[in-house]
């Protein structure tokens, strides 16, 4: 048959059997006729027509027997059937039409362009993958051919391994929808994104980042279509010497990185799962190596993008930098030095690193390469080196103890801390440090306490000063700006706020060594103790921060003994606090007191004074506020509510704290200004008989007890408080008083005598300025007093006149004859009768009633007001020169004739005005009347010399001695006066 067949037929029937996939009947007609169906006909007609979707254990017999040519003898008949009604013309015609693919395209590999065999297996795959589909059988095609070209097994493992493992093997739910083709002329970046795309995407899938990496691009970068050669000038060589780099390598160094940044744990992954370029998994399908110039190429590449990965990674968790140090052991690996310990290890042996202390790679100018040009080959940090592993380690441990304190840290930002050392980021990160694991350490473990004072000193100089021997070098550490002091300092804070007492006492108070000076030890407990006090919540001095800084400064017996300034300050802060503690009191709306207000209160005198508002009654327990305020000027809280006194007065040189003489008129002060807060809360609760009490008794008394001028003129409390009582009126909510004495029975007029007395005192410790307005207020209260009094008499005598003419007989007047018992001179009421009242008397019966009968307290005072009243104009002609005195006229005199006894008594008080008394009333008149007023006056003058001797240096009267000699004689004017 085959003698009849033309050639041009011959064609058309192998073009049908093969696109009838008639593999038998092609390989007869192959056979049969093999001069004129030769290999690259052959070829292109199976590439041409044979359907892609016909699997290749189907025709790779026929494809073997093409390529080596090897065809039996076989006898079988092929069928003609399509080709016998064609002539030989037609057949030729159909033939040119077919138009057969060729074996060759765009791209292909310049090795394979003279092997139709390897060029038609390439082609045949990618169309089989690309208009069926059928990627995974595409290895029955390859493999059998794997032998017969280095071209075969390179494309098989370099290009269609990589992708039928991405989109059938590894990842077949998320296939890259790309043709094998296209795949095979993707640019490299993008070829590496495509293949990662889904490596370390979810966690769980972590585990399998290596795996990728060494079946995917492993292979994939054996295609000799990702190197190139490239010319290296050598400055030191002058010929030009040709390298083998690969842009593709540079592409997943470059995604290495770049997972640094965003997926630490990725990156830590695929160091920890992969070896690097040598680490490829190749299959079934044979082994490829790289050559030795090339694989030291990659492997130094691989190394300094993996140290660039242990800066790159941001996170500061302890985990992302374990993961840290196990790529720094991988890189120590892959250069064959000795493996550097774990963090955990290495943080508990706290090894000294004085080799790299002492590198010029820590240097500043090294600082910007933690962060550019780290995949350059000109970066120090990231050449793959022993200084530079050694660096990085050390770097990292560094990170990892102040991530594990709680100041998290990546290695990049202890770089920066290292090189650049600047002082105020070092001293940030050392006190975040500190307060981390300060509030989160266990309270009862002194182990964890001084294994964390052991890494905060080792982060100074990482434990090269121990080997510094007496050669004094810079520290170099992260914190090496810091001075050992500062950073014990801090330790020992921590220490007592966490109640490590016995063991701060035993680093820093008992050995002989003296970590700390004494005067920075004994600062540091007081401010630890201070910061205790600060922080509590609750005023009793038995609980809480208040316990806490009483423990404190008690724990150290050398430094701060209980005799001590400083001992004896914080205790009268605690005394004053927890007194405080015991009444209700609220600063602010809803917030109640702290210890911490009363220390940064402008004004901290003033919290008492909120404490008499809100707890009613309080005022009664004045000792217990007297105690608080002495127990503040103590404690050294002067410095914000600052008396006249005190400014006066300088502190004493180096201490900072007020001389002596300024304490004592401190503490007066703040007595007398508590006292009259006291008198404010009583009167303002209308218990006038407390805030008279306190007048009289404790502001007099005070004031006049006081032995300097300047802390008499200061107080500007007690008049203010006195006449604040003497201004008080009666109510019907006043508090009535338990018990008269020997006052008055009748209750205004008791009142009114009081509020003179409060007045008086109110005279007496006035500044000149206030005066007038304190007289004011006194005359007003003298003319209620005498129209109460006289209103009183009037009634008494009513009331006797009535009974007294209602019965011949005086014992008939009251029950019982009673009054006719009555002595001379007393009324019905049983008070002494006042001269012009006793109407039932005769004149010389009054007369020698006058001359006998005592004089009352109300006399006294109101003689005495009425006389300072006199006088007062007097006092400031005093003050101005007395010498136009003795121009006035008789009376003028007359009405001055009280001024020496006003002035006489300013030195003294009562006992000068007592001898005044005494020398005036000795001589005798010859009229009885005259002489018992006479005495009467004196008596008058004996009391306004008593107010005077509290008033007189107030408003610039003279010396007592010209005073008294003023007082003389004024005093004969008036008897002058009188007589006429």
């Amino acid at each position: 048959m085959s003698a009849i067949l033309s050639a041009p037929r011959v064609v058309l029937l192998a073009v049908h059997l093969a696109t009838k996939s008639d593999i038998p009947g092609l390989t007869t007609l192959a056979a049969q006729h093999s001069n004129v169906l030769y290999k690259e006909l052959l070829l292109r007609i199976l590439l041409s027509v044979l359907p892609e979707t016909l699997a290749p254990s189907n025709y790779v017999d026929l494809v073997e027997r093409i390529q080596s040519g090897n065809w039996d003898n076989d006898e079988q008949d092929v069928d003609t059937s399509s080709i016998d009604d064609i002539n030989d013309k037609e057949a030729a015609s159909k033939i040119r039409r077919l138009k057969l693919l060729p074996l060759t395209w765009d791209g292909a590999p310049q090795d394979i362009l003279d092997d139709p065999l390897s060029l038609f297996l390439i082609r045949r795959a990618q169309r089989v993958d690309q208009e069926a589909g059928l990627l995974t059988q595409l290895p029955d095609l390859v493999v059998p051919f794997l032998d017969h070209t280095p071209a075969i097994r390179t494309w098989m493992i370099s290009s269609l391994l990589p992708l039928l493992r991405r989109n059938c093997q590894y990842y077949p739910g998320s296939p890259i929808d790309i043709s094998l083709a296209a795949f095979e002329a993707l640019d490299d970046r993008i070829a590496v994104q495509l293949l990662l795309d889904q490596t370390g995407v979810q966690d769980q899938s972590l585990a399998l980042v290596g795996r990728d990496l060494r079946g995917l691009l492993g292979p994939w970068l054996y295609n000799n279509a990702h190197w190139t050669d490239s010319q290296l000038n050598d400055q030191d060589s002058p010929e030009q010497q040709q390298v083998r780099l690969c842009p593709a390598w540079e592409h997943v160094l470059e995604w290495l990185t770049t997972k640094a940044s965003t997926s630490w744990k990725v990156v830590v992954s695929a160091v920890d799962q992969w070896d690097g370029p040598a680490d490829a998994d190749l299959g079934s399908y044979g082994s490829l190596w790289f050559g030795d110039e090339e694989q030291g190429y990659l492997e130094s590449r691989y190394a300094r993008a993996v140290l660039a990965c242990a800066y790159l990674i941001s996170d500061t968790s302890v985990e992302a930098l374990v993961g840290v140090n196990t790529i720094i052991t991988k890189v120590m690996g892959l250069l064959d030095q000795d493996a550097c310990p774990t963090l955990q290890v290495a943080s508990s042996l706290l090894s000294p690193f004085t080799d790299v202390t002492s590198d010029p790679l820590l240097s500043a100018r090294n600082a910007t390469f933690l962060r550019n040009d780290l995949l350059e080959d000109f970066n120090p940090l990231t050449t793959p080196t022993e200084q530079s592993t050694k660096l990085l380690h050390a770097l990292t441990l560094s990170a990892y103890i102040l991530s594990k304190s709680g100041a998290p840290c990546s290695v990049r930002r202890a770089g920066e801390l290292a090189f650049l050392q600047d002082e105020m980021e070092q001293k940030a990160e050392a006190l975040r440090m500190i307060r981390s694991f300060s509030s989160n350490g266990p309270k009862n473990d002194d182990k964890y306490w001084l294994r964390a004072r052991d890494e905060l000193l080792w982060l100074r100089d990482w434990g090269a000063e121990d080997d510094w021997g007496t050669e004094q070098t810079e520290a170099r550490g992260v914190l090496g700006q810091l001075k050992k002091e500062f950073l014990e300092v801090e330790c020992l804070k921590a220490f007592l706020s966490n109640t490590r007492y016995a063991l701060a006492r035993s680093i820093y108070e008992e050995p002989s060594d003296n970590v700390l000076a004494s005067v920075i030890l004994r600062d540091t407990i007081v401010h630890a103790a201070m910061t205790a006090y600060d922080n509590a919540t609750n005023p009793h001095r038995g609980r809480g921060g208040l316990l806490k800084c009483h423990d404190i400064v008690h724990a150290f017996p050398q430094t701060i003994p209980q005799e001590s300034c400083e001992a004896r300050r914080i205790e009268a802060l605690l005394r004053a606090t927890h007194a405080l503690g015991e009444y209700r009191l609220v600063l602010k709306q809803g917030e109640p007191f702290t210890p911490v207000v009363l220390r940064v209160h402008q004004d901290p005198i003033s919290i008492i004074g909120k404490v008499l508002e809100q707890n009613p009654k309080s005022y009664t327990n004045i000792q217990d506020f007297l105690d608080i305020g002495l127990n503040m000027v103590n404690a050294g809280l002067y410095n914000k509510s600052k008396s006249k006194a005190e400014q006066q007065k300088p502190t004493q040189e180096h201490t900072g704290t007020p001389a002596p003489e300024q304490l004592d008129a401190l503490r007066i002060s703040v007595e007398q200004r508590i006292t009259a807060m006291c008198v404010d809360a009583a009167l303002t609760e209308d218990d006038f008989e407390t805030a008279y009490s306190y007048v009289v008794n404790r502001l007099a008394s005070t004031t006049m007890s006081t032995s300097t001028t300047q802390a008499v003129a200061a107080d500007e409390y007690s008049w203010k408080a006195a006449l604040q009582a003497g201004r008080y009126r009666r109510t019907e909510r006043t508090v009535r008083p338990t018990h008269i004495g020997t006052a008055s029975g009748n209750l205004d007029i008791r009142h009114l005598e009081q509020r003179i007395e409060c007045l008086s005192t109110a005279l007496r410790v006035a500044p000149a300025s206030t005066l007038q307005e304190i007289l004011n207020v006194f005359r007003k209260c003298e003319e209620e007093l005498n129209a109460a009094v006289k209103a009183e008499e009037a009634s008494e005598s009513a009331w006797e006149a009535h009974h007294l003419a209602g019965s011949e007989d005086a014992g008939q007047a009251m029950p019982g004859g009673f009054s006719n018992t009555l002595p001379p001179g007393v009324g019905r009421s049983g008070r002494p009768s006042r001269p012009g009242f006793a109407s039932s008397q005769s004149a010389s019966q009054t007369a020698a009633a006058a001359e006998e009968a005592p004089m009352s307290l109300f006399d006294l005072s109101r003689a005495s007001i009425a006389r300072a009243q006199r006088t007062l104009p007097a006092l400031a002609s005093l003050q101005r020169g007395g010498s136009t005195a003795s121009n006035k006229s008789s009376t003028s005199s007359s009405r001055f004739g009280g001024l020496g006894g006003l002035v006489g008594g300013g030195g003294g008080g009562g006992p000068e005005s007592d001898g005044g008394m005494s020398s005036s009333t000795g001589t005798l008149d010859e009229q009885g009347n005259r002489t018992s007023a006479r005495k009467r006056d004196q008596l008058r003058e004996a009391a306004v010399g008593t107010l005077a001797s509290g008033v007189g240096w107030l408003i610039g009267a003279q010396p007592a001695a010209a005073a008294a000699d003023k007082s003389h004689h004024d005093d004969d004017d008036d008897d002058d006066s009188r007589g006429r």
